[in-house]
């Protein structure tokens, strides 16, 4: 293997430094990173450009204005608009709280104080790169099962769980069967009913969907089945219900569970009989059409308990194909969280490049209750609020998602997050009193003092 070839296996760094003599150390100290070092903001811009970086770290104080933050922080806006998923460590000794959180906002992916001590910015890097390869695999499926999933209804996914729900729909598509989707709420059980019609032999005729939960029993009976002419108050005219729109295509049930016990029965003796009869017919109309249905019950419990037919379940159930969750989809939440921003983002707020750090990890972490719903939801809520170029766990309401945060970030801001809120709790609890505060806390005054001042705390 040539030397070129063993420094392309390796990940890319690119060090922005001034200081020469600390650049040359850190070059030849990270022999495992095919390391670039440049030293003002046009090199660096240009050496983004060549090498494509998947991490750099960013000294903020470069020339002409090595005592100030203004090079540095024009560096790093460039980085985020040219390449906004690079993994950014930022570096001060100038009013390094501050700079911290003006770089995080901006979009960096950590702060280093400085002097620099090499080890410890090593595992920084190291977690920053693991990071980056994450996300590029991440991408990488996504654009793979994106160009896979047209038949499906463009399914967003990189996890195993969903792709193999995925590839099942697919098989079953050219089946003329019944098909049952059961899962939760908001899994994407009508995306995945549409791509199975779309990747049918009936995708020339259309697919009609109806839910059962949505409409009166008594209006819902007229709209799967209709009615003629007469056949109540109103009834000026006869009217085709959804399942005779549905001829030659696909009826598609959703929220099964509710359809109640009389619409059952008719419901079966369609299927059984392959015609419908309208209200107040005297005929059966024969129809051509295909059931898919999707629930978030347990239809066999149901069946068990007499509130659903046992007959129309099995009529119903020819292949059941169950959902994951968004919680039980490795990898997911990121996955589609980005995905739902790039879309909402070109709709709604140009502005925003991305996600923080903090937003991240709070995705990783929420176990999405509401699933690709709530997902969906919370990142087109956050593109609307979102003041700057990045979204943060503040504006996906994730900013209290729980303990589990603070793993997913690293150690050093960990332990400031947790130091911040109880620090801002026993404040809160001692009407601002700096002594009680201390006592409550178990330490000093000058010590509480200290940290107020290194976290920007005020009573």
């Amino acid at each position: 293997m040539s030397a070129r070839s063993g420094e392309a296996d390796k990940p890319r760094l690119l060090v922005v430094e001034d200081d020469p003599g600390l650049a040359t150390q850190l070059k030849w100290a990270w022999d495992e990173f095919d390391v670039t070092c440049v030293g003002d903001r046009e090199t660096a811009i240009a050496a983004l450009r060549q090498h494509e970086p998947d991490v750099v770290t960013l000294d903020l104080g470069l020339p002409p204005d090595p005592d100030g933050t203004r090079e540095g922080f024009a560096v790093l806006d460039a980085i985020m608009e040219l390449k906004p998923d690079t993994k950014v460590i930022v570096a001060s000794g100038h009013g390094a709280a501050e700079s911290a959180l003006r770089a995080i906002e901006r979009g960096a992916y950590d702060f280093y104080r400085k002097p620099v001590r090499i080890e410890e910015l090593a595992l920084i890097v190291r977690r920053a790169l693991h990071l980056a390869a994450l996300e590029g695999e991440n991408r990488r499926l996504a654009a793979r099962v994106g160009e896979d999933a047209t038949l499906l209804g463009s399914i967003v996914t990189g996890a195993p769980e969903m792709i193999r729900t995925a590839r099942t729909v697919e098989r079953i598509a050219s089946a003329d069967v019944s098909v049952l989707l059961m899962g939760a709420s908001g899994t994407g059980k009508e995306l995945l009913a549409r791509g199975l019609h779309a990747a049918s032999a009936r995708a020339r005729a259309g697919l009609v969907a109806i839910n059962c939960a949505a409409i009166p029993e008594h209006l819902l009976e007229q709209e799967l089945f209709g009615y003629e002419a007469g056949a109540f108050e109103g009834a000026h005219s006869a009217r085709e219900g959804r399942i005779e729109m549905a001829a030659g295509g696909t009826l598609f049930l959703d929220e099964m569970g509710e359809l109640p016990s009389a619409i059952q029965a008719r419901l079966l003796r369609f299927i059984e009989t392959r015609a419908v009869e309208r209200i107040g017919a005297a005929t059966a109309i024969p129809v051509d059409a295909r059931l898919v249905c999707a629930t978030h019950r347990d239809l066999p419990a149901m069946v068990a308990e007499g509130a659903f037919r046992e007959d129309l379940y099995f009529r119903l159930a020819e292949v059941v194909v169950a959902i994951p969750s968004l919680a039980e989809r490795a990898g997911d939440a990121p996955l589609l969280a980005r995905h739902f921003l790039a879309r909402f983002a070109a709709e709604m707020n140009p502005q925003i490049k991305g996600f923080a750090p903090d937003a991240l990890a709070a995705i990783d972490a929420w176990h999405w209750p509401g699933n690709v719903r709530e997902l969906e939801n919370r990142v087109k809520r956050a593109v609307i609020m979102a003041d700057g170029r990045l979204v943060g766990a503040q504006d996906l309401d994730l900013a209290e998602s729980g303990d589990e945060l603070a793993l997913a970030l690293n150690l050093k801001a960990g332990r400031e997050q947790a130091d911040r809120k109880l620090i801002r709790q026993a404040l809160s609890r001692s009407e601002g009193n700096i002594s009680s505060t201390a006592r409550m806390l178990g330490i000093s005054r000058p010590t509480l003092y200290d940290l107020m001042k290194q976290y920007d705390l005020s009573t």
